[in-house]
């Protein structure tokens, strides 16, 4: 079923709706403030529990700097400097973390109202708007994230966007999963298929090489606990591209609940932060965010983010729920 409500006013006195999806296994409350997913609930078998950090008032999303279940962009994670070529043309885009460009800027898409453009029974499409030189960005950008409760204990995220001129393109969600209920991820177990990682300088910029995982704190490809003593906040290499169907990017065990999640996307890389950084509630959650590698307008070897008049960039994300 699908139900809207007003969930608050926003200073300009735009109004944000709160889209409430549910088949009964997994039920989602998405915000169009930031096309966020504010809830997302699974029945392991004792009754829904929700399994992403939120916040119940709009006042509490608009103080947030963490990014709350939020979509990033135009693009998420990190551009060096804030500056990148396109086609000869050298771009600045705002700098909002120190010297580095980060999810989109001062005002970006989690900062953003989007519109609700459909809905069905178990889905809600949300369209935004991004004109030319939104943040330095060239083009005028039209984006659409689609929520939909796919198959049986699962959430599909389907994005969409459109140019009117060579721009570049990196949407991810951002939310912050615990499947427990405890105070901190620490003890859940992770698995990520990865051969390789972005090591990152002290800015959290990549710095364009790509290291083998093996003999290092960055092989999950078995699982094992979050909390190892190292702070992540890294891109892992699934792929070198882009492919038509999702594949497997993360597994993620909660032992106290016996819930698993389980992330596959079309997108090359996955970001795993560990949530140090949550306001007030360190590692309360963690981030795994399916994307193109940070900084990849920058360097030659990483993907290509480019988006031209004509194309349509797609990404399709699936968030699926089982028990151990």
């Amino acid at each position: 079923m699908t139900d809207v409500n007003i969930f608050g006013t926003l200073p300009d006195g735009d109004e944000v709706f709160e889209i409430r999806l549910s088949d009964g296994t997994v039920s989602a409350s998405i915000l169009t403030y930031g096309a966020r997913l504010s809830d997302l609930a699974f029945d392991g078998g004792n009754g829904p529990k929700s399994r992403v950090l939120g916040f119940a008032t709009l006042a509490e999303y608009l103080a947030d700097r963490s990014y709350a279940g939020s979509v990033v962009g135009r693009y998420a994670n990190r551009i060096a400097e804030g500056r990148f070529v396109l086609d000869g043309w050298s771009f600045q885009l705002t700098r909002n973390e120190g010297p580095t460009h980060l999810h989109g800027g001062a005002s970006g898409f989690s900062h953003r109202n989007w519109r609700i453009v459909d809905r069905g029974v178990q889905h809600v499409t949300l369209e935004l708007r991004s004109p030319a030189n939104d943040e330095g960005y060239p083009g005028a950008l039209t984006a659409r994230c689609t929520y939909r409760l796919a198959e049986t204990a699962a959430l599909r995220i389907d994005f969409t966007a459109t140019t009117d001129a060579p721009t570049i393109i990196n949407l991810a969600t951002h939310s912050y999963f615990n499947l427990d209920g405890t105070a901190d991820i620490l003890r859940h177990l992770l698995l990520i298929p990865a051969e390789s990682y972005l090591p990152v300088d002290a800015g959290i910029v990549p710095t364009g090489e790509i290291a083998a995982v093996a003999g290092t704190p960055f092989d999950f490809r078995r699982p094992r606990p979050v909390g190892s003593g190292v702070h992540y906040d890294h891109n892992f290499v699934i792929d070198r591209q882009r492919v038509a169907t999702p594949r497997l990017m993360a597994r993620l065990d909660g032992p106290v609940t016996g819930t698993r999640l389980e992330i596959h996307s079309t997108e090359p890389g996955l970001q795993f932060y560990d949530g140090a950084g949550f306001p007030g509630a360190p590692h309360a959650g963690l981030c795994l965010e399916p994307q193109i590698f940070p900084n990849s307008p920058n360097q030659p070897s990483f993907p290509d983010a480019i988006l031209r008049p004509g194309e349509t960039y797609r990404q399709v994300t699936d968030y699926r729920f089982s028990r151990i």
